[in-house]
């Protein structure tokens, strides 16, 4: 009977863990949330009791991913890199909710797809460089910049979605590891400085690398090319394998919810263990 009780003990646990809902009452808005890791990010939030404002670029994919999410969701179009737009979505939340709870700055670009290049460190093409710091750098700041004044009054969390070339350089993408250690080093910038002001803000980074999203599976290609590609990265991944979004999105969770209350100016790597080091012996 009593290990009965324990089994009925363990499930009762179980199930209110399923149904806890991390993130209820809050006002979330998460950037670049039509499509990878900020489409799952939005759908964890809101899946856990959130009200999500989710903004992109891409209005089509956008509403289509509000639409789904259905009741407390809705899209707003922003383009991160204008401080404009952080203006009136900003008024917007102000003037609707009152309050924001959570930014999550994760909209950004390799710069590989949207501009001409090249990236390494010798022939950088200065417009190229500019653009990709655009959207990473500038659009992380004027987010915290606004998130900030919306937050101060009663507190909230700031999650950047930087990456592991933010933290290890990248001889080929000099202008995304510039401007995701932009993102690193900002984050730890604004967690003092909210601190400093007696403001109860958090603000951390998470520094993904290897998960399989849209932006890499347009680079990936298709055929029998994509496969030798994917079995080359993934040889170089501890855990042998791509994550999914959804690998961030928990982190990002974690970071927005009550539960990292004491937790400010981190940097969380989700990479399969790529940045612990490396596995092969010593000679």
């Amino acid at each position: 009977m009593k290990g009965a009780k324990k089994n009925n003990d363990a499930i009762t646990i179980i199930n209110y863990l399923k149904n806890m809902q991390r993130l209820e009452n809050k006002i979330a808005l998460v950037t670049g949330a039509a499509q990878g890791i900020g489409k799952a990010i939005a759908e964890l939030f809101h899946q856990h009791g959130a009200t999500v404002i989710l903004t992109d670029i891409s209005n089509y994919y956008g509403i289509l991913v509000s639409e789904e999410l259905g009741g407390k969701c809705e899209y707003f179009p922003l383009n991160v890199k204008f401080e404009n737009d952080w203006i009136e979505v900003s008024n917007y939340i102000k003037s609707k909710y009152g309050k924001l709870d959570i930014l999550v700055n994760n909209a950004g670009i390799t710069g590989f797809l949207e501009t001409i290049g090249p990236f390494d460190a010798e022939n950088v093409d200065l417009e190229s460089w500019d653009e990709v710091h655009k959207v990473n750098a500038t659009g992380v700041m004027l987010g915290c910049k606004y998130a900030i004044s919306l937050m101060k009054e009663h507190g909230g969390s700031i999650v950047n979605i930087s990456s592991r070339s933010g933290i290890v350089g990248i001889p080929a993408a000099v202008a995304y590891a510039s401007s995701k250690a932009s993102v690193r080093n900002h984050s730890k910038s604004v967690a003092l400085y909210c601190a400093e002001k007696g403001y109860k803000i958090r603000c951390n980074s998470i520094h993904p690398a290897a998960i399989m999203t849209p932006m890499w599976d347009a680079m990936l290609g298709e055929g029998s090319e994509r496969e030798k590609i994917i079995k080359q990265v993934e040889s170089g991944i501890p855990v042998g394998k791509f994550g999914e979004a959804l690998d961030v999105a928990y982190g990002a969770l974690y970071l927005a919810s009550d539960e990292s209350k004491y937790v400010t100016g981190i940097e969380l790597t989700i990479d399969g263990g790529i940045l612990a080091g490396s596995g092969a012996r010593p000679e």
